[in-house]
């Protein structure tokens, strides 16, 4: 929560419970995209969820789960990574 907190500059603790479902529904959504389960230790998964969690927080007026069209080509690059590079860290 820390981490997506200073990756969002939000210093407040209103949205903290917004930030932690956010952070939940990436790592699903990189669940399901990729069969492998979210490891906060490498650092390409966190990175996407940090993605997804930014695009859908500042973007909430929009359904949660779907990419934004300005980030897409990030995450698919950030999920090809995943999927082809770090297949031994991402299990």
């Amino acid at each position: 929560l820390e981490e997506a907190k200073m990756y969002l500059r939000v210093d407040s603790t209103e949205g903290d419970n917004l930030i932690e479902s956010l952070i939940d529904a990436a790592e699903t959504y990189l669940e399901n995209a990729t069969g492998k389960t979210f490891d906060s230790s490498n650092y390409i998964a966190r990175l996407f969820c940090l993605t997804l969690v930014t695009d859908w927080y500042e973007n909430r007026g929009l359904v949660v789960g779907k990419v934004g069209e300005g980030i897409r080509p990030v995450i698919e690059s950030l999920l090809a990574q995943l999927n082809y590079c770090y297949p031994e860290v991402v299990e």
